[in-house]
């Protein structure tokens, strides 16, 4: 008998898709749709990740033009690694946070409180990303005129210019890495991290955001009862440390 294909894309909240570039959810990227049709993608997953990210727009009836805007949480090779193409597939404009632009702009991760992953052979192997020029650099509080509106939130310790993204209109808060959801939420990696104690802190701000949908880089969505899902995480997380 034969089995169905894996879904190539997943609709979260009205015109907010899920993307999964790699099997069971592990990265993720997502695409918000615009009233004339264009589309924001938020994260670009691995350097390979385009293949899977081209599918699910043509799952959606899209082609790659429809891509106006490329929105980067942070400039780790797991959500950068695959803009370079998408934009060169688009033409879109791509955005982050005014202080992991340059590290987008050259293609490199910022520097962690690990000395391993700080170590030149890392950083050649599994640090470094094509390099894509930066359209536009926010900060803190930019209400991103996508959609209705695409608040940034910083929330620095993962990289310096880490952020998490609430679509205001449908609820939808895109975590970044902030918190995982990978077998349960859970902290992102300490050795991955520019200051790890920082990020525990900011993601603080996730508990006091109004959200009905959490969406994860790394992990499935939680579609129920998902604010009080994190502020419980954050409050155990905070017990426990």
């Amino acid at each position: 008998m034969p089995t169905q294909a894996p879904k190539t894309s997943r609709e979260l909240a009205p015109g907010v898709h899920h993307i999964p570039t790699t099997p069971y959810d592990v990265v993720n990227s997502y695409v918000i749709a615009d009233d004339d049709g264009s589309l924001t993608l938020i994260d670009a997953g691995l350097r390979w990740a385009p293949r899977r990210l081209l599918a699910g727009l043509a799952g959606l009836g899209k082609r790659p033009q429809d891509v106006t805007r490329i929105v980067l949480t942070h400039a780790h090779a797991d959500h950068a690694g695959g803009v370079a193409r998408m934009r060169d597939e688009s033409g879109a404009g791509v955005i982050v946070h005014e202080r992991d632009a340059a590290y987008v702009e050259g293609g490199r991760t910022p520097p962690t409180g690990n000395r391993l992953t700080n170590s030149h052979v890392f950083l050649r192997v599994s640090g470094s990303f094509p390099p894509a020029p930066v359209a536009h650099s926010v900060t803190d509080g930019e209400l991103l005129p996508i959609a209705g509106g695409l608040r940034v939130l910083h929330t620095p310790g993962h990289t310096p210019g880490h952020v998490s993204l609430l679509h205001e209109p449908t609820g939808v808060l895109i975590t970044g890495d902030s918190i995982w959801n990978v077998r349960g939420l859970r902290w992102p990696l300490q050795a991955f991290c520019t200051d790890f104690g920082l990020s525990q802190q900011t993601a603080d701000r996730l508990g006091e955001a109004d959200f009905e949908v959490a969406a994860f880089t790394h992990g499935s969505p939680v579609r129920t009862q998902a604010r009080e899902t994190v502020r419980r995480f954050l409050r155990e997380a905070r017990r426990v440390s």
